[in-house]
């Protein structure tokens, strides 16, 4: 890596032909696409390399859930397999969040830091930016350029509750960190992250109480979060919906109280620790984009248009600091399209229509296309075909009959418009939906289309089936 102040090498005059400011998924990813149209560039890091995903989100929190899957697997094996006895435990977090770092480390190396020497015409710069007339300043060095891509990302947000600044809460990231598990926790959150790190700890063996203020998972089909909230209960899991925060406060024992009211009465809960899962903020501070121009949401997102532009003509932003789709894949592709609608001509347009999207919970939930609320309110003629899993041979192989899917189609056209899957495998189904929705598949194409049986992925073919048949009148791999 080269010093924060240090030209490239073909670059003695610091000018470049895209400066890209964030060294996450997002940054590289503009990055690299420009370099191999043979642009110059200037990729700005401020803190850890690779960014959230690698570092703090996605990578260690899946290891981690997979590794507490494959404990609640084996104590619940006796319950759905006759003749099998099983018995699993943690029983020693700080080995498991070892090989989680190791992990986290060696792909932070692969997929980032070795991949620098492999563009010679992108020069890295590990410091503060800020956005100045004619470029980036870049810890007192302007990095000149009319091209920028913005992609600093994002951080866990913290609401504003009572007292919550007196106690020593956990985000996301410093949940991931732990090397000691706590007793009890509660966490706060009813989205993805909450979810996903409620059923983790539980199944480590901790005591978790969920609560939240709507309903889990309040993006997802009504259906999908009310089973899932079903599922998570039978694990043992404390659910506690509907509430309005009063207070947080730590106990005599060191421990945290979390105050509410839920039907107009005031609750309490306590635990040892808290965990603050309640959404992300924008990370847009010290970057100088009121000064120069860039709009931004309440939130301090940075306003894009379907092209990646921001309201001064020259910058562009893509990833989780937009507010939109913050899925890494995404912010991804979206610095990619930015990067090149910078350097080409602003000719291609973010299109998120066939975005699948994935909660590691157990059973998973995966989406894509437009939910039924969302086919009502563009004025589509909804028809939709909800299915159980027991109506599936490979749940009811794996005796686990957990969940369902349903598809959400134009009754006029028999468009297929959306896919929302809860099963234990559903996020390898989701990319079959995805790629008929992009291709615009009826339903009838879906139910005519050859599956292999036994795959969980065959449940779209059965749940397009049931929009005009009984499959339960139907032989295997019948139709």
């Amino acid at each position: 890596m080269s010093d924060c102040c240090a030209p490239g090498v073909r670059n003695a005059n610091g000018r470049y032909d895209l400066v890209v400011v964030g060294a996450g998924s997002a940054g590289f990813s503009a990055a690299i696409a420009a370099a191999e149209e043979g642009a110059q560039v200037a990729l700005v890091g401020h803190g850890t390399i690779g960014g959230t995903c690698v570092n703090v989100g996605c990578v260690p929190s899946k290891t981690l859930i997979r590794a507490t899957e494959a404990v609640h697997q084996a104590n619940i094996a006796s319950e759905r397999f006759a003749g099998v006895e099983g018995h699993g435990r943690v029983s020693n977090w700080s080995r498991v969040a070892a090989q989680k770092d190791d992990l986290v480390s060696g792909l932070r190396q692969t997929k980032y830091i070795d991949l620098l020497p492999e563009y010679n015409n992108v020069t890295y710069n590990e410091c503060a930016a800020r956005l100045v007339d004619g470029g980036v300043d870049a810890d007192g060095k302007l990095l000149k350029s009319d091209r920028i891509v913005i992609a600093t990302g994002a951080r866990p947000s913290v609401p504003v509750i009572s007292g919550i600044e007196t106690v020593d809460f956990l985000d996301s990231t410093s949940a991931l960190a732990l090397t000691e598990l706590p007793r009890s926790m509660i966490v706060l959150g009813s989205g993805y992250v909450g979810a996903e790190l409620a059923q983790m700890f539980a199944r480590a063996g901790v005591a978790v109480t969920l609560i939240f203020r709507s309903r889990l998972l309040p993006e997802a089909e009504p259906e999908i979060g009310e089973a899932l909230t079903r599922y998570l209960a039978a694990e043992g899991i404390q659910i506690v919906s509907g509430v309005a925060y009063r207070s947080v406060d730590r106990t005599d024992a060191g421990g945290v109280v979390v105050a509410y009211s839920r039907g107009g009465h005031p609750e309490a809960i306590t635990a040892d620790r808290l965990l603050i899962a309640t959404g992300r903020t924008p990370n847009t501070e010290g970057l100088g984009l009121s000064e120069m121009g860039v709009g931004q949401e309440p939130s301090g997102a940075i306003i894009v248009d379907d092209r990646m532009r921001t309201s001064r003509a020259g910058v562009y932003a893509a990833g989780d600091v937009t507010g939109r789709d913050q899925f890494v894949y995404m912010a991804a592709y979206g610095a990619k399209l930015a990067a090149r609608n910078a350097l080409n001509g602003n000719s291609l347009r973010y299109d998120s229509a066939a975005m699948p999207a994935v909660v590691f919970t157990d059973p998973q939930v995966a989406s894509v296309g437009l939910t039924e609320a969302r086919a009502r309110a563009l004025g589509h003629d909804v028809r939709m075909s909800v299915l159980s899993l027991d109506n599936v041979p490979r749940a009811l192989a794996a005796r686990d009959t957990r969940g369902l899917i349903k598809l959400v189609a134009d009754g006029r056209t028999r468009k297929f418009l959306g896919a929302h899957i809860l099963a234990p495998e559903g996020a390898d189904s989701i990319q079959t939906a995805a790629l008929a929705i992009r291709g615009g598949l009826t339903i009838d194409d879906l139910a005519d289309t050859i599956f292999p049986y036994l795959t969980t992925v065959e449940g779209l073919k059965l749940a397009a089936q049931t929009f005009d048949r009984d499959v339960k009148k139907l032989s295997c791999c019948a139709g």
